[in-house]
């Protein structure tokens, strides 16, 4: 049995066409041929956007030489009511600022320290999953997401999800990711920032919600730093850190909008990532039982993660087939020339993981479910050049590493508990708005292992 795929849109489509597919779900409004091309032009009356599946072009833009690519607000302009100036919008100058007080608190020696958290976060999600484990249909799309904002919150100001104000974060991030936040006029026609954008009232009221919220939490924090009396969080970390350059620390409003940003990427990827992989697990028993044989040495120590080997290979398999964030949009400073074609100023440069991890001329068995693929030639050189769930380059997701040990971490405490199975008549249908979910959830019966 095959993972689930979208369906691909007919090769030649009206621009009207296009933007209604466009809203229904990113993914299926592409044509096929993506999956085999190293480049495709779309021409509207507003834009011109190049998808490239070249290595070679993806290197260029994302590693050689990012400054002349810097992100479209086509795409970010949709998120501005809720992340403001985060690290996730900005570019250049103010970028950079941004990620040398961010970045320290990302290292090696800091995922150490929150690995007690990730790991208190995986213990509840288990006990909430035990009252659920009796073999009825559970939407697990909604107990993946709850398990990643538990990691944020515990990770980042050391409260658990059941906190009064990070559940009030957590039930108006859902009324947020209803309101489609990308799906706005900026997409299609680009203008000044002071251009009015017609955000749905939803996604301005969710967002001033989250974000007073966020205020609070921030304000809080500023004055137990101040008192001596601050955790050693993440929070603690990154509003401690001086720009090496100015000496400045963020101040509160640039807080809020970095607070905002990772939990929007740290929660939605993660909780998309997880829910995908125990997808996998269900219609992979034969692997669900080897990730489960594996778990059963894992202990409460940061080094036993690094032991995780086949959870390790089964989750980048997962990232490989549902990238959380299945395109990333860039944009032309200076004139460009790709594949002896001239690419102007001003012109869209897509990047898809989702279509890269699945190209035809790059992978083999591109859409099957195989994680010893990592240890083949072929799958050892494709990971190289054409796997970026966390895009790559100097803007590279700072909380890579993060990411990767906490759903490592998760699926191996998850699996270790339960035994997962799919539910027969209903087979996920993968969508993408903000990240890769399934159109009407994913369905699965988990029970508890016999000890």
């Amino acid at each position: 049995m095959m993972p689930p795929k979208p369906p691909s849109r007919p090769e030649k489509v009206s621009l009207l066409r296009y933007v209604r597919l466009f809203r229904q779900d990113i993914l299926s409004a592409q044509p096929a041929k993506l999956y085999r091309a190293w480049m495709a032009e779309f021409r509207t009356p507003f834009f011109r956007s190049y998808l490239i599946n070249d290595p070679t072009l993806i290197k260029r833009v994302l590693n050689e030489r990012p400054g002349d690519f810097p992100k479209s607000d086509r795409i970010g302009a949709g998120l501005r009511p809720l992340l403001g100036e985060s690290v996730f919008l900005t570019n250049g100058a103010v970028w950079k600022r941004q990620r040398r007080i961010i970045d320290p608190s990302f290292e090696g020696g800091r995922l150490r320290d929150t690995f007690p958290a990730m790991w208190a976060a995986g213990e509840a999600s288990v006990a909430r999953l035990s009252a659920l484990a009796d073999g009825s249909p559970r939407e697990i799309e909604a107990e993946t997401s709850h398990a990643a904002a538990d990691v944020i919150f515990r990770t980042l100001f050391s409260i658990p999800i059941e906190d009064d104000i990070a559940s009030r974060v957590f039930d108006e991030f859902r009324n947020y990711q209803r309101s489609q936040p990308i799906l706005n006029l900026a997409a299609f026609v680009k203008g000044p920032k002071w251009m009015p954008r017609f955000f749905r009232s939803q996604t301005k009221q969710t967002a001033k919600a989250i974000r007073g919220l966020i205020t609070d939490l921030t304000t809080a924090r500023l004055a137990q730093i101040k008192s001596g009396a601050a955790p050693d969080d993440l929070a603690t970390k990154i509003m401690t850190t001086a720009e090496p350059e100015t000496g400045e620390t963020f101040s509160v409003d640039e807080m809020v909008d970095q607070v905002a940003i990772f939990f929007l990427a740290g929660h939605e990827t993660s909780a998309s990532a997880l829910a995908w992989t125990l997808y996998l697990m269900a219609l992979y028993p034969e692997w669900q039982e080897k990730v489960a044989a594996e778990a059963d040495g894992l202990t409460q120590d940061f080094g036993a993660v690094s032991k995780l080997r086949v959870a390790r290979d089964v989750f980048r398999e997962s990232l490989r087939l549902y990238p959380p964030v299945p395109m990333m949009v860039r944009e032309t400073t200076v004139p460009e020339t790709f594949r002896k074609r001239e690419v102007p100023i001003c012109a869209q440069v897509v990047l898809s993981p989702w279509h890269l991890h699945r190209h035809e001329r790059l992978w083999d068995n591109p859409d099957g479910f195989d994680p010893t693929r990592w240890a083949t030639p072929v799958g050892k050189t494709s990971a190289r050049t054409a796997y970026m769930p966390f895009s790559a380059g100097p803007r590279v997701c700072t909380g890579a590493g993060f990411a990767m040990i906490e759903g490592v971490l998760l699926l191996a405490m998850l699996v270790r508990a339960f035994r997962f199975e799919i539910v027969a008549d209903q087979t996920p249908e993968p969508v993408a708005h903000l990240t890769v979910r399934s159109k009407d959830g994913i369905w699965l019966r988990f029970v508890p292992r016999e000890n």
